[in-house]
Formats: C-alpha cells, structure tokens, sequence
C-alpha cells in the first residue's frame, strides 16, 4: 500500500516490512488536518521555549513585537497569578509573563514562578 513492492507471503499481507507500514501510516496523519489538541500543545511548547529564552534573570523587560517575531501568542497560557497590586501574570507552565505598555511602547514583563505565588 506505501511502496507498491510485489508482496511475498500471505495472502492477506499489505506492506512489505514495518518501515513501509510506518511510512504510510505517517503519509496518512500528514493529510489529515491537526487536530486541536495539537496545535494548542505546539503553541505552549513554543511559548515556554521563548520566554525561557528571554527570561534569563528572573524578571526581564521585553518589546512584545521581538517576542512575536519570534511566534510567541500570548494567548495561550496554562494559569495565572494576581499580585497584590491587582496585575494579572500569565503563565506558561513556570514561566509568566505581564503585558505592559510604556510611553506608547507594548511590553511583556517576564518572571518565573517563584514559591510565595503558591499561597495567593
């Protein structure tokens, strides 16, 4: 069915050996749209891979367009953290960060999770 070799055996038998089988089985999943799941899954992968990239200090300011470039969307999230002064983080498993903007300029504050968030 993958390679379209002459098959050998049974009668039955569809794919010469198991790397046709996962060739086509591949094939198949690549023609098939990705489902939700998948796509949600990849974006906070990359979320996370960003902000860990950025967030070398515990607590960064960055442009939010350098983050986008980079095929970062802040909205996808997995929780979220209020301070005290009532400013809503969002994270990305232990990575968060805060949207900001400063004399005209969007900014992502970036912090990482820290112990006392646990309690609030």
């Amino acid at each position: 069915m993958h390679c379209k070799k002459l098959l050998v055996g049974r009668t039955d038998k569809k794919f010469c050996d198991p790397q046709c089988k996962s060739g086509y089985q591949y094939k198949k999943s690549k023609e098939q749209p990705e489902r939700f799941y998948n796509i949600v899954d990849n974006q906070l992968k990359l979320n996370r891979k960003i902000l860990k990239e950025y967030n070398k200090g515990g607590k960064v300011t960055v442009r939010s367009n350098i983050l986008t470039e980079k095929g970062f969307n802040p909205n996808f999230f997995t929780h979220y953290w209020k301070n005290t002064k009532e400013d809503v983080y969002l994270f990305i498993y232990e990575y968060g960060f805060l949207k900001r903007n400063e004399h005209g300029v969007e900014k992502f504050i970036l912090v990482k999770w820290q112990d006392y968030m646990e309690s609030r």
